[in-house]
């Protein structure tokens, strides 16, 4: 049975990740190219090591405490999956919130988990005054399909640090 809810900041360590499997095998990505998208060739295994999980459990901490959101799904008390979502609004006119991550363990991809824990970001960030959602996403093409799925679109307004960040990442962006 999953059970959804938020993660409190006293709960975030590297042990609330023990049973989580970040391990993605990726073999086509999008790409932008001359102003048009393209799917390449670029396959690779995206994996965290322990020092990306001590970055995971600082951001998520952080987020906490600047009054973000940070939302899991437990499955027999182990944490599967989990949304975060940043507390400030930007991009003017565009009302953003950047949800700042969204990760499903790979033993229970593709079973809803990530729809939930989209959708209550969502819900989290309208309620919050936001209109849309920034998602800077991995360019993977599996990453992505999910993304149109939840009715995202290429971003209209580029938030720069991310690019800079992430330059081969998708600049997306969803309507609350």
């Amino acid at each position: 049975m999953v059970g959804y809810r938020n993660i409190s900041l006293n709960e975030i360590c590297r042990e609330l990740f023990k049973d989580f499997n970040r391990h993605q095998r990726v073999e086509k990505c999008w790409r932008k190219e001359n102003d048009k998208w393209v799917i390449k060739n670029d396959p690779f295994i995206d994996d965290w090591s322990e020092e990306d999980y001590k970055i995971l459990v600082s951001c998520l901490k952080h987020t906490v405490e600047t009054g973000g959101f940070v939302y899991g799904a437990f499955y027999n008390g182990s944490l599967k999956g989990f949304v975060s979502v940043e507390a400030d609004i930007f991009g003017g006119k565009q009302r953003y919130m950047d949800l700042s991550s969204i990760h499903i363990s790979e033993d229970m991809r593709g079973n809803g988990m990530g729809t939930v824990l989209f959708n209550e970001a969502k819900a989290w960030a309208k309620k919050k005054g936001a209109e849309k959602l920034y998602i800077s996403s991995h360019s993977a093409v599996e990453s992505q399909a999910f993304y149109k799925k939840m009715g995202c679109v290429e971003a209209e307004v580029y938030n720069k640090e991310h690019v800079e960040k992430e330059p081969y990442d998708c600049q997306l962006e969803c309507k609350l």
